[in-house]
């Protein structure tokens, strides 16, 4: 399997220094519920002192009123990255009051799909969209589960690897046509051996028992209130979380882009039988933006997509389409409780190192039969990935888990050695403590959750609710932002105010024909 791999790394050394690997930019997207001292999802407004959701770049909302996402810009390290979440962490913990931040993926102690106030981004049209997605999405999921909060790891191959890459490939066209290629070799990669994402950083094996509102769980008790899967690693990204039955049928290919954004085409322009029965305009009120298996591209649930910048008022597949592919998104990861900023240097360093391994190894198409193998390596890792007993599907014989996965780590090891920058061995020891939890599941994140609960006798709860105290103390107690740090955050937070007016103030068109001309779009 990984033969390519090092034959390719072979000729990028023999052909060009090892720098060409490390300029690669990262940043971060991540979620996380606004919540009061009691652990109740915050019933308050987006904070005006945090700018507009709307225009905001670094500070927005994702589902809910209460569900800010913090956005990092792209860096070319991972401590300026991190260094960025963490400052953006304390602005926002300043100007929430007495509110935290929730410390786990799942959320906290619900009451009902109405204790999820939909976010809300002003009165123009771009506005009204935004919000009238997310009222669809509750329509179609339900709000409670679109309080689920994650953390989204951004990458973009560094610029100066393309012309090497492209004369080992013999690629004789534009790099554009190569960019577009060799991400899509990534990202089929990636759906093959991403399911090591979930044992290594899956954090969710418990829940609250109010998240499911009096339903079935399908899970054993750990305790009066909360639910567990004994071997999870990740119920976000299981059957409890972000799965839904309504979206199996859309097949995305990830052979080529002009295949994947026929396949987003076709999932925006069919009705769906159950989204008709919901309706749009109803009684003078939007309930979604149209009946189509999706409103727009982002409702689409996938582990891992191709992105590029959409500039304003264009539609994500029209940006894919103009401008190829810039970057990837993986957001198969959950907030990790143990992280004041939800992530660490480690899990970012092991991710760039995975991504470039998928990029560079052999990566033939994959045909449906083998897409519904891979999603079920994923979903049985999520439920069941720390069972000694669990066998994956590699195509020609199955294979367990920690014997796959130590495997893939070795495969990584000459990236890792490439990376580290004048010897300092950050990232062999990234993903040496990878290769521990290989060793011994005892040391994922997600027994560690369950392995800390039994100790403390907590409920899940009560242990998030401990966690997002104390890391709200945490960003308090360091020193206050001063300087040009805290300027450019309270600037971007009024300017972005003033932006929103602007907007509102230009539309010139009903919201009816917006919408229609954002549909028009190509």
């Amino acid at each position: 399997m990984f033969r390519v791999l090092q034959q390719r790394l072979d000729r990028i050394l023999a052909s060009a220094d090892s720098v060409v690997l490390r300029n690669g930019l990262r940043g971060v997207e991540k979620e996380s519920l606004r919540v009061d001292q009691a652990g109740q999802i915050s019933r308050l407004p987006h904070p005006a002192a945090l700018g507009s959701a709307l225009t905001n770049p670094w500070v927005t909302t994702d589902f809910s009123e209460a569900l800010p996402e913090l956005v990092t810009p792209p860096f070319d390290n991972n401590w300026e990255t991190l260094s960025f979440l963490c400052n953006l962490h304390q602005f926002v913990i300043r100007n929430i009051g007495e509110e935290m931040l929730w410390a786990t993926s799942m959320p906290c102690a619900v009451k009902s799909e109405e204790s999820v106030p939909i976010a809300k981004f002003g009165s123009s049209n771009a506005g009204r969209m935004k919000e009238i997605y997310r009222r669809g999405l509750s329509y179609r999921y339900g709000r409670v589960m679109q309080a689920i909060a994650g953390v989204h790891f951004n990458y973009s191959v560094p610029d100066e690897l393309w012309p090497v890459l492209g004369e080992i490939l013999g690629h004789g066209g534009e790099l554009r046509q190569l960019r577009d290629r060799q991400y899509f070799d990534l990202l089929r990669n990636y759906r093959r051996l991403g399911w090591l994402v979930l044992y290594l950083f899956g954090a969710s094996p418990a829940v609250c028992k109010s998240f499911f509102l009096g339903r079935e769980t399908g899970l054993p008790d750990l305790d009066a209130t909360t639910a567990y899967g004994p071997h999870a690693t990740t119920l976000r990204m299981s059957g409890v979380g972000y799965r839904n039955s309504n979206q199996s049928g859309i097949g995305l290919s990830m052979n080529a882009l002009d295949e994947y954004l026929a396949g987003l085409d076709q999932a925006i322009h069919t009705s769906f039988p159950a989204y008709e029965r919901i309706g749009t305009l109803v009684d003078g009120e939007w309930r979604q933006l149209s009946t189509s298996m999706l409103q727009i591209e982002n409702e689409y649930y996938g582990f891992i997509r191709p992105k590029q910048v959409a500039r304003s008022g264009e539609r994500p597949a029209g940006a894919l389409r103009r401008r190829g592919v810039s970057y990837v998104e993986v957001r198969a990861l959950d907030v990790s409780p143990s992280d004041p900023a939800g992530i660490n240097q480690n899990e970012m360093r092991f991710l760039e190192a995975f991504l470039l391994m998928c990029l560079l190894m052999e990566s033939p198409p994959m045909d449906a039969e083998e897409e519904a193998r891979c999603d079920s390596n994923h979903l049985w890792v999520a439920q069941q990935g720390r069972d000694p007993g669990l066998r994956l599907d590699a195509g020609d014989r199955s294979r367990g888990v920690c014997e796959w996965g130590k495997e893939i780590v070795a495969a990584m090891s000459p990236i890792c050695e490439l990376l580290d920058v004048d010897g300092d061995g950050s990232y062999t020891a990234a993903i040496a403590l990878q290769r521990e939890k290989l060793l011994d599941p005892a040391c994922t994140p997600s027994a560690r959750i369950l392995e800390e609960l039994r100790l403390s006798g907590e409920s899940f709860f009560e242990f998030a609710a401990r966690l997002s105290k104390n890391h709200r103390e945490y960003f308090l107690q360091l020193p206050e932002l001063k300087g040009e740090t805290a300027e450019t955050f309270e600037r971007e937070a009024l300017a972005s105010i003033e932006r929103q007016h602007r907007i509102e103030a230009s539309d010139d068109i009903a919201f009816e024909a917006f919408l229609q001309r954002y549909f028009d779009s190509a």
